[in-house]
């Protein structure tokens, strides 16, 4: 039976399915209320398991996640295939691997679908060399050209350069600014569930939080050493590290080098760690100080959690980091791989716990008005609506999703 004129049909496309909840969850809910049936392809697991059982169709396409692997031409004829079979209206592509490769899909598939990329970062950035970057900003400008009909960007910054490096018109793009984060996940009010007891943690420790994937770009490394400083005034610090590292990640090696520094400072009753968990709001409230110390981020969301939580923030002077923290207000920001920095920052903080309360309230104030999800959901239905009108592709008459956002699972958020 044909499906109803009204009704279009949307693809999103990701790498690995750990990504599906932080990263397209609340799209694919904000979508299908305002109308539309929304498919997602990815690397399959547990998490594309549950959001099927929610009665989103997850259609299994392994994706690699290194640059050059020969699974991608694999990947490139099963979407192409895959999306001439199904006749989607859109093509949503996320992550930078999978971006290229749905992209060209859509493009090689014939059936001409609206293409969306929302680039979560490009992956190209201001501490790479500059001949690397030169090659990845020319990929994204022939992608961006031949490939793409309109780009979302997380990151101002990145919404900058895109314009600056022509890699799309700009009347083809717009800035959400960030994912945003769900409020209501993050209630302050609402009973704790969780008590530091619960982690092996005394009330009297005093502790730091990381999320993340367990990888060396993330600056985990520099996070250890750092700890072993601040444990030199601060016996009783804890580092509490929510998260692990994926199969496909690149440089798996750091798992070792992990152990190595661990040991190397005798750490081995400083830090604890919880790998992927769902309950990281509940986690959060139990902690004093939130850090992600990355070289390279995009517009990272368990920053704007850490806010969302009440915490302050301390980071790094990368993209994305550094357009979500306010220094000195929110958090401190520090320079890259500089873990002394990095120490000093934290211990600052923990000696001031007044002005560490007094930044994580501001971080609270600052999510709500500017991070708030329901207002990116609906800028982002708002424009596949006026997609679907300038290019003759069919969109009913929905309400916006303004609640959508408040239905996204207490997944692991993986960036």
């Amino acid at each position: 039976m044909d499906r109803p004129v009204s009704r279009p049909k949307v693809l999103q496309v990701c790498a690995v399915d750990v990504s599906v909840g932080p990263l397209l969850r609340p799209l694919v809910l904000a979508l299908r209320e305002a109308g539309a049936e929304v498919h997602v392809a990815c690397t399959p697991g547990g998490v594309s398991e549950r959001l099927a059982a929610e009665g989103v169709p997850v259609k299994p396409v392994r994706i690699a996640r290194k640059i050059l692997s020969p699974r991608h031409l694999v990947s490139l004829v099963q979407l192409a295939r895959l999306i001439r079979r199904e006749r989607y209206d859109f093509v949503h592509v996320h992550t930078p691997i999978a971006a290229a490769i749905g992209r060209a899909a859509a493009r090689l598939s014939g059936t001409r679908p609206v293409v969306l990329y929302t680039t979560h970062g490009f992956y190209f950035h201001d501490r790479m060399r500059p001949c690397l970057r030169r090659i990845l900003i020319w990929q994204e400008r022939l992608f961006g050209r031949l490939c793409t009909d309109f780009l979302f960007t997380v990151s101002p910054e990145d919404h900058a350069t895109a314009l600056r490096e022509r890699i799309i018109d700009a009347d083809r793009t717009h800035c959400l600014s960030s994912l945003g984060v769900d409020l209501e996940r993050f209630d302050l009010s609402s009973p704790q569930s969780l008590r530091r007891t619960d982690l092996g943690i005394s009330d009297a420790d005093s502790v730091v939080a990381y999320v993340g994937r367990l990888v060396r770009e993330k600056g985990v490394l520099d996070l250890l050493e750092a700890i072993g400083l601040v444990r030199e005034r601060v016996p009783g610090i804890r580092l509490v590290v929510i998260g692990d590292t994926l199969a496909s990640d690149r440089g798996r090696g750091v798992q070792s080098e992990i152990r190595n520094l661990i040991a190397a400072h005798g750490l081995e009753k400083n830090v604890v760690f919880l790998g992927f968990r769902g309950d990281v709001p509940s986690l959060l409230r139990l902690v004093d100080i939130f850090a992600l110390p990355s070289y390279r981020e995009g517009m990272p969301l368990t920053i704007l959690e850490a806010m969302a939580a009440g915490k302050p923030v301390v980071t790094t002077n990368v993209r994305g980091c550094r357009e979500e923290v306010v220094n000195g207000l929110t958090g401190i920001i520090v320079a890259p791989r500089d873990p002394r920095s990095l120490s000093e920052a934290i211990l600052s903080l923990l000696v001031a716990p007044e002005r560490a309360k007094a930044m994580g309230l501001a971080g609270r104030a600052h999510v709500e008005k500017a991070f708030d999800q329901r207002r990116v959901l609906d800028e982002e239905v708002e424009a596949y609506r006026r997609l679907a009108k300038r290019h003759g592709k069919p969109w009913g008459d929905g309400p916006l999703a303004m609640q959508a956002g408040s239905r996204q699972a207490n997944s692991q958020e993986v960036s």
